[in-house]
Formats: C-alpha cells, structure tokens, sequence
C-alpha cells in the first residue's frame, strides 16, 4: 500500500526546485518537481520524496490528526469508550 502524507512547507530552495516540510514534528526533504507552484506554508501531499498535490489547510490538518488517532492505537493507548 502507497501513502501520502500531508506536510507544511517551512522553507524552499528555489535553485534546486526542493523544499524543507514539517510532517508531524519531523523534518524532511521534498522534491518540488511535480508542484513548482508551492510556497512556504502551503501544506501538499509527500510521496516517495515528492510534493504530488497542493492540498486545503483544513484537511490537512484533518487528516494529521487521523495519522495521530492511528498512532494512538498501534501503541495501545487509546481504548474504546462503552
């Protein structure tokens, strides 16, 4: 199964088209290739070291909190509610 992750874009380096993104406290290196129109604090998609899509704020961040819920429970801290 492939995956996209939503990230921030903190800082770009124009001259070879890649840029520096906050993906859930992390930092990493993104190809803006696919994306050339991206800025700095525009949230994309990440796959496989590339910038794929220019995605809304909100769902984004909709989406972060999706990845923490899942988180919460492959570490067995989160429990259901009765």
């Amino acid at each position: 199964m492939c995956l996209a992750v939503p990230a921030k874009i903190i800082k770009i380096n124009e001259s070879a088209l890649t840029c520096t993104a906050n993906v859930n406290g992390a930092t990493t290196e993104a190809s803006l290739i696919l994306t050339p129109e991206a800025k700095v604090d525009d949230y994309v998609l990440i796959h496989a070291g590339y910038t794929i899509n220019i995605i809304d704020e909100e769902e984004a961040l909709k989406t972060i909190e999706i990845f923490k819920e899942i988180e919460k429970m492959n570490s067995g801290t989160l429990t259901k509610e009765a």
